[in-house]
């Protein structure tokens, strides 16, 4: 009779583990489904060119323009949660889009400082390129170190955005077919960001529209200038530089 029921009592609890081994199953499967479906929804993702922007990527810490302390992964997913493609805005060619939105997750500071003459004497000049396939380029910018502590926290973060076309074509004139990028599937690639108080496109500085001018070898778009957009460019970065 014990053994009896002792058979009944293993039985019993083999049959509770297969029921426990398939239900654990059937929900990693449906976690996996909704992961995998969740990466092939997305409409942005930070492109490599703008990892820079990153502190957790290496280049970082040359880099003189907005670095942000949030994750690749965490940004993005914010990014993704906030796009709506009725809010595009048309960029300086069909490829190009902006997109803003509120900055209340990122501890990033407005980038621009109007010039006065109680500044003028901080401002720099250099030359530098982006990459190391860039021809470099004379910029001027405020020193970081010398003006960040009466800088606000940006408003908003304005996000360029390439097309996933324009960004391929770049990629092979450049020889970065290898980088990852030429299996995403994202329709838009964030490839700046830019911290400001305003909702609204600030001109590209003039320098970046003579670089976007260049062939792609070189790491421009291809596009020629458009005079009225690098006046209007002119007249507001006479008045205005970057913080680097």
């Amino acid at each position: 009779m014990n053994l009896v029921i002792l058979l009944s009592m293993l039985a019993l609890q083999s049959s509770r583990s297969i029921s426990i081994s398939i239900s654990i199953s059937k929900t990693s499967s449906r976690l996996f489904a909704t992961t995998t479906m969740s990466d092939s929804s997305k409409k942005l993702v930070v492109d490599p060119f703008c990892y820079r922007q990153f502190e957790e990527d290496g280049k970082s810490r040359k880099y003189g323009g907005t670095v942000f302390s949030n994750s690749i992964s965490d940004f993005e997913a914010i990014a993704n949660e906030r796009y709506d493609e009725s809010q595009l805005k048309d960029g300086y060619a069909p490829f190009c889009k902006h997109i803003f939105i509120v900055n209340d997750f990122t501890d990033a500071k407005v980038n621009v400082l109007k010039i006065t003459p109680e500044n003028e004497s901080l401002l720099r000049t250099k030359y530098e390129a982006r990459n190391d396939k860039e021809l470099p380029v004379l910029t001027r910018s405020f020193p970081k170190e010398l003006v960040s502590n009466d800088l606000p926290v940006a408003k908003y973060l304005d996000l360029i955005l390439y097309s996933r076309d324009q960004i391929n074509k770049e990629n092979k004139a450049m020889g970065n077919e290898s980088d990852g990028t030429a299996t995403e599937t994202a329709p838009w690639g964030i490839v700046s960001i830019k911290a400001q108080d305003v909702d609204y496109e600030i001109p590209m500085t003039p320098i970046t529209a003579m670089r976007n001018a260049l062939g792609k070898e070189e790491g421009g778009s291809g596009v020629p200038i458009d005079r009225k957009a690098y006046m209007d460019a002119y007249h507001y970065w006479n008045n205005h530089a970057n913080i680097s």
